[in-house]
Formats: structure tokens, sequence, C-alpha cells
């Protein structure tokens, strides 16, 4: 696999092409910020798990994603959205990893699984090779997955935030459980808020999870209908910024163009993990319909502007709902897990 993928060079045209033709965001009032909900509590996490059995579990996987991210940036945002999507079917258990078998077709060849690019798998293999190597046996794919979610977060300029472990490796991975389980390009906050709260997440979850989209990239297929047949109306999405749509119009035709096309999530930084997101969706400048309605919508419009002011503040409340995230549907024990020796395949 070349470090670079194609998809990966034809996100950096339609990156700089599109930064060329958008205009500078306007300053907006900013609320004063909101309370989080408290935490729940999941159980026999901790962060120090492994300090006995695999004491240099973090150094192992970080050697593995910094020379990944050095040599595939687009490992960053794949590996992040792997963990999203992991965590959201059947818990964090590393279910999304394992390959489908005849007659049994697992997660990660799910239609909404279709386009997450294999540097991500790629970057989990290695890290896992490299830890049963030193610590044989011990360490889940799982924990694995979310600390190099963790670290790609770090590696492309986003917080460090410590890594509770202890899950297991699920048994299960069926792709018919994944639809309904991820959000869609276009859903409506009231579809999204039912979802994360099924998870144990809140709103305040939402925004800032949602922020993960300050990098990483979209395919045409995602956003098209938004350019030129909005809810059916035959008329662009009429919250997107006219300049904005001109530029992915020319990158993303109605019928007919290539489907490797991938546009930045963030047009202003998207190679960089900060908090211009949420100043994207100010400025009507949210690629997928799903990111524009957090600041259409008068629940978590205050929460966007808030994070949109605030870099640490957003950075604080990604690393609190990633450790929450991190915490749904965890297996413990060989009643409930398996530790994999092979991500892709059951011992």
């Amino acid at each position: 696999m070349s470090p670079i993928s194609s998809s990966s060079l034809l996100s950096l045209c339609v990156c700089f092409f599109i930064f060329l033709l958008l205009p500078t965001s306007e300053s907006v009032k900013i609320n004063k910020p909101r309370a989080t909900n408290v935490t729940r509590h999941h159980r026999q996490l901790s962060y120090d798990y492994h300090a006995k059995t695999c004491p240099q579990l973090e150094q192992l996987v970080a050697s593995v994603t910094s020379q990944q991210y050095r040599e595939s940036p687009i490992s960053g945002p794949s590996t992040i959205r792997l963990f999203f999507h992991d965590c959201f079917v059947e818990g964090c258990d590393a279910s999304i990893l394992i390959a489908s078998r005849p007659g049994s077709m697992a997660e990660k060849d799910a239609q909404d699984n279709k386009n997450l690019p294999v540097e991500a798998f790629g970057s989990i293999r290695k890290a896992k090779a490299l830890v049963e190597e030193k610590c044989p046996g011990v360490v889940s794919c799982a924990d694995i997955l979310a600390i190099a979610a963790r670290d790609f977060v770090h590696l492309a300029g986003g917080p460090y935030y410590q890594v509770k472990k202890g899950r297991w490796d699920g048994r299960i991975s069926m792709a018919s459980r994944v639809s309904s389980n991820l959000p869609r390009a276009n859903s409506t906050v009231d579809q999204l808020l039912k979802l994360f709260t099924s998870k144990g997440l809140s709103l305040e979850d939402l925004v800032a999870l949602s922020g993960a989209h300050t990098i990483g990239f979209a395919h045409c297929e995602h956003f098209v209908t938004r350019l030129y047949n909005y809810r059916g109306t035959k008329q662009p999405d009429p919250s997107i910024d006219p300049r904005f749509l001109k530029a992915l119009r020319m990158s993303c035709p109605y019928f007919g163009g290539n489907v490797d096309v991938v546009a930045p999530f963030d047009v202003t930084t998207p190679f960089s993990f900060d908090h211009a997101y949420y100043g994207n969706l100010q400025a009507k400048m949210g690629l997928l319909a799903t990111d524009q309605a957090l600041f259409l919508d008068p629940r978590t419009r205050p929460i966007v502007l808030e994070l949109g002011k605030d870099k640490q503040k957003f950075f604080q409340a990604f690393s609190a709902a990633m450790e929450k995230m991190g915490s749904i549907g965890v297996k413990r024990g060989r009643k409930h897990g398996e530790m994999r020796k092979d991500c892709g395949v059951h011992p």
C-alpha cells in the first residue's frame, strides 16, 4: 500500500480549491458556557489496567501511530472514525476489525463501513503485532484501537487525554447491526439525540464528538443531494454558503462524477485538529447536512457557539466525550469477550 492513496491526493485538490474560493467567516456573538451532564460510571476500566502486564503499552502503540501519521496522514481521521464506528455498534470491542466468513458478513463489510480507509485497519494491525511481540496475550485489540485513536487526535494537533483500559474483544460482528446504530449524513438533531442518548451520551457529547470532523474527508455521495436536490426540492440546501456550494458543485456533479473524489469536513484547516469546524458551521460551511444541523437547531447552537469561541474548552469537552464513548458496551472477561492475537480472526 503506498503511503498516500489516490483518494488522499484527490482530497488535497478539492481541499485547496475550495479554500481559495471562500471568504473569512464573520464574527459571532458567543453565549455563556453550559454545564455538561455528569458522566455515567462504567465498569472495571482503569488508566493503569496494564501497568504490570504491559507497562510499555502506550509507548509501543505510539511508535506505530507516529510513523503511520508521518507516512500516511489519512491514518489519523480514518482511525478516529474507525473507533467511533466500533463503539456505536456492539460497544467498544474491536468487532469492526473482524473479517467476514463464508455465510457471515462482518461489520467491516457493511455498506456504512465500505469507505473506511485501509490505513486505519493497517495502523491497528501493526500496533497489535508489536504489542503481541512484547506483551503476548494480555492486551485486547479494543484497547489498542482506543489508544491509537487518542494518539492520532494528538498527532493532528488535538488534546492528549488519558485512556482507560481493560476492554476485551467482542465475539459478535454482524453487518446487519451496523446501519441502525450509526448516524446518517442527513440525520436530524432529533435522530442524532435519540441515537446518542441510547449510547449513554449527552447533547454536549454529541456536539463535542462531532468536532472530530475538524479533520477528515467525505465522499460526494454523502452530501451531493444537498447541492442539487435538497429534500426533493430540486434546489440546493439554502443553509449552504453560495461560494461553498459553487466549489462543491465543481468537484461533485449530480451525475457521472468520480466516485473517489472527497471533500474536507473542515474547509479552513482540514489537516489540523482544532475548533475551526464550529466556526465553519456559523459561516454556513458545514459539509454534511447533519453537521450544519447542529448550528441550525436551537438546542445545539449554543454549544456550537461556545466551542467555536474557545479551543481549550473544545479540547476538554472532546476528551471527556471520548472517554464516555470509549466505555460504551465494553466486554469484560472470558464470559463476555475474548483476547484476539490477530484482530481480524477469532482465536
